[in-house]
């Protein structure tokens, strides 16, 4: 009896420190890139004493997710983007959290209602605007970019990015489908030219005067106005002021880079930690800080550059899941009008 009961104890221990070992790490797939995570990881394991892993992607991590099913070793998926998150919602590759601090920390409007997306930074869909054609006021809402007024002075990317699909989501989310059809026709009307190139490349046509007007996301502006490596980039970015439509009404659109935990994650426990972690005020701060995006945790401080040109507008704070879920419908309309073309 006492052999029997020294294997049955070292059975015990073994499986204990086997189930410990498994928590002492967490597994992360990352659409989002390596500078801006590293520094918040390393923190994180050296406040916790849990390693991160984790798996650096521009595309394909959803359908890894996807193949790998049970045996997945993902932990978490981190996104720049809503889309991403609502696709892994939609596929059935995600579980809801369930958090405290979490809750504490993030809006409401920055989470999922049923707890299976969080966002952790946001940023906001701006209207560029040239210093020298364009008015101050001239311009002050989405909807104004489909007056003739702005014919052949507006730029912008691709209608089927997903910067511009949550944007044309959020315009049928709150105005209806037909409403949004009519807008984009207008929109489409008063390009310059044909949808191309990324947001900074909209700003650069507003410097050298192809366009009036550009749609692209606040937190370029700070990389383009600190970029010592690419000098011209400051002048790209002095040539526009910064609109933040619709302020006398929803407020501005705005978008996040968030996270999820997978169904089958094998450390959900950990995983939970370090989505807690990273919406805590230390976190918040470096993680924005990183990439000129604003914090989703209230009362934490803004870069000095984005507390001078951003500070005091308002976001719109609808739920982005309500968003998310009319991209399909967004996507079909760009086809429809032709938007691209």
């Amino acid at each position: 009896m006492t052999i029997r009961k020294a294997l049955l104890s070292a059975a015990i221990l073994s499986s204990t420190l086997g189930s410990a070992a498994q928590a002492e790490e967490v597994n992360v797939y990352s659409f989002r890139q390596e500078f801006l995570l590293k520094p918040l990881l390393e923190a994180f394991t050296a406040e916790t004493g849990i390693k991160v892993n984790v798996v650096f992607a521009s595309k394909g991590l959803l359908e890894r997710i996807e193949h790998e099913g049970r045996n997945t070793p993902a932990d978490l998926l981190l996104t720049a983007d809503i889309g991403p998150l609502h696709d892994a919602v939609e596929r059935d590759l995600v579980a809801p959290i369930s958090s405290e601090v979490i809750d504490r920390n993030v809006p409401a409007h920055f989470r999922a209602e049923d707890g299976k997306w969080i966002g952790l930074t946001s940023r906001a869909r701006i209207i560029y605007a040239s210093t020298e054609r364009v008015k101050e006021g001239e311009i002050t809402s989405y909807e104004e970019l489909a007056d003739p007024k702005w014919k052949g002075r507006i730029c912008t990317r691709s209608g089927k990015h997903t910067y511009n699909l949550s944007l044309i989501g959020s315009m049928i989310a709150h105005h209806g489908e037909a409403e949004a059809e009519k807008w984009l026709e207008g929109v489409k009307a008063n390009l310059a030219r044909k949808p191309q190139g990324n947001d900074r490349a909209q700003v650069k046509a507003i410097k050298e005067g192809v366009c009036d007007l550009a749609l692209g996301n606040s937190y370029y502006y700070g990389k383009m106005a600190t970029n010592e490596k690419e000098p011209e980039q400051k002048e790209w970015a002095a040539s526009a002021n910064l609109v933040f439509p619709n302020q006398d009404s929803r407020g501005t659109h705005m978008n996040i880079s968030g996270a999820a935990l997978t169904k089958y994650a094998p450390h959900p426990e950990a995983a939970v930690k370090l989505v807690e972690f990273l919406t805590e005020k230390k976190a918040q701060q470096l993680y924005a800080e990183a990439n000129f995006e604003f914090p989703v945790r209230p009362n934490t401080p803004w870069s000095d550059l984005l507390e001078e040109k951003m500070s005091g507008f308002k976001g719109d704070e609808i739920n982005l899941g309500k968003v998310a879920a009319q991209r399909a419908n967004a996507a079909k309309l760009v086809d429809k009008v032709g938007f691209d073309n």
